[in-house]
């Protein structure tokens, strides 16, 4: 099947979602940027917004379980806990986003399947040394992030579950980090979809204990959560490897090929690096809120983060829609227009992000009232809902604009600004202001949004000086 250019009339909105939704193969390098835009971030957005699903399902249902604020708790460490599952995932599938769309760019899609299936090796020896470590320390993990005896007691089970099945998180995030390179958005939004409806039915079911099904609390969200994202995985393979897509998966493909493993390596460890800080920047402050606040501060806070992943989420969808335009079109020897489309999708996601900001401010408290009923979790959780979103336009700036340049192959300085923006700046003010200033887990809130600012207008300065569109990939 040949590539499809956007086109370069103005067909409707409507028909340009329904093109969007039901996918197929486009040439993104030629045409209407804005077009190009739209076909690829709204499957995109969708698809994260199913993944937000799941960072909220769990939280909402088990906190309809009697000791709520121990279940709520085990679930937010857990979760901060299995970050570097996710940063590793998230590094590996931009690496391979970044190196399937550069080869798409260049019309070389056998190179792009080859690239994809050698992504896919790393993942699978990498999740099970994770899952294994996640099986055999759970307990201790919950002790690090500072959980109390009580939490630890009844959560291990939950993290243990959570942890030992991180190869459906990997494979999950992977195998649609390359169906995104290869412009194929849909296809990795409907298997969030899957995944994420599969959750939401399972969750009450294996929680309450529903008909056949046995009642297992705080476990059964575990249960549900890995059992969708595994099924999710399932249609990703079939079909991944049915070979009717732009990625036609072979044997040979599968041959262990060290030149094109080094070049994903070059782009993946940096990304996962990238993540690995800015995850451990939130594991801190999450920390840092349980020994100045309390059980309540914890609960609040991990309620609030909750509904702000919901949000991002979306949001980090327009921003892959930038890594992939930006991959592909640099590949294609179209630089010009790869900066077009990236500071195009930056505009777009500011104008979301700040009508996102405008509904925490003024709408927190009935948000977190949907999650608990209990005043002084209620408390903390709009405090941060409001303080955290009161910069989500500066985050909606500095997704697309980090996104762009790991898009580029340019993981390498993405990686320096998250360090220095959330370890030499976020952290350290985090601290001060928390205990310097005798401002407890508010002062923890107060440090995001302002470290998040000076990280955004740091990338949107290095991505205007242009050095990504000399990286090779």
């Amino acid at each position: 099947m040949s590539h499809q250019p956007v086109t370069s009339g103005r067909p409707s909105l409507f028909s340009l979602i329904k093109q969007s939704l039901r996918g197929g193969e486009h040439d993104y390098t030629q045409g209407s940027i804005r077009q190009a835009i739209v076909l690829l971030a709204i499957p995109m957005i969708l698809e994260l917004s199913l993944e937000s699903v799941f960072a909220v399902v769990d939280i909402y249902f088990v906190s309809h379980l009697p000791n709520s604020k121990n279940a709520i708790a085990t679930v937010g460490l857990t979760e901060f806990s299995i970050t570097i599952v996710y940063s590793l995932a998230i590094g590996l599938s931009t690496a391979a986003t970044a190196v399937v769309a550069r080869r798409i760019g260049e019309k070389n899609p056998d190179a792009a399947a080859h690239a994809g299936m050698q992504s896919l090796l790393i993942a699978l020896i990498s999740s099970v040394l994770f899952g294994v470590l996640g099986i055999l320390y759970a307990e201790e993990i919950l002790r690090f992030m500072g959980a109390a005896p009580d939490v630890v007691k009844e959560g291990a089970a939950f993290t243990r579950i959570m942890l030992g099945g991180s190869i459906v998180i990997i494979m999950l995030f992977l195998i649609n980090g390359i169906f995104r390179g290869a412009g194929d958005a849909a296809m990795a939004m409907r298997s969030l979809w899957i995944a994420s409806l599969l959750n939401i039915i399972l969750c009450p079911l294996l929680i309450y204990g529903y008909g056949p099904f046995p009642e297992l609390g705080l476990k059964g969200a575990a249960i549900a959560t890995t059992i969708g994202r595994g099924t999710g995985v399932l249609y990703q393979c079939y079909h991944l490897f049915k070979g009717k897509g732009t990625i036609k998966v072979r044997s040979v493909h599968f041959k262990w090929d060290l030149p094109v493993i080094k070049t994903l390596f070059d782009v993946g460890w940096p990304a996962t690096l990238q993540f690995i800080i800015q995850s451990g920047s939130w594991i801190v402050v999450g920390r840092l809120v349980a020994e100045t606040g309390s059980t309540d501060g914890v609960a609040g806070y991990q309620v609030a983060i909750r509904n702000i992943v919901f949000f991002i989420l979306p949001a980090w969808g327009l921003s892959n829609a930038a890594a992939t335009l930006v991959g592909q079109n640099l590949g294609a020897k179209e630089p010009g227009r790869a900066e077009r489309s990236a500071l195009l999708t930056m505009k777009y996601n500011a104008i979301f992000m700040a009508g996102v900001m405008l509904l925490f401010l003024f709408f927190s408290s009935p948000i977190i009232s949907i999650f608990t009923k209990e005043p002084e979790v209620h408390r903390y959780g709009v405090l941060s809902l409001q303080i955290i979103g009161a910069g989500y336009i500066f985050y909606g700036i500095g997704m697309v604009m980090i996104q762009s340049l790991n898009g580029a192959g340019d993981t390498k300085t993405p990686t320096w600004i998250n360090f220095v923006g959330f370890w030499l700046f976020q952290i350290p003010l985090a601290y001060i202001l928390a205990k310097g200033f005798d401002l407890g887990p508010v002062g923890a809130f107060i440090a995001i949004p302002v470290a998040e600012t000076a990280i955004a207008i740091a990338a949107y300065i290095v991505f205007k000086k242009g050095k990504w569109k000399e990286v090779k990939v």
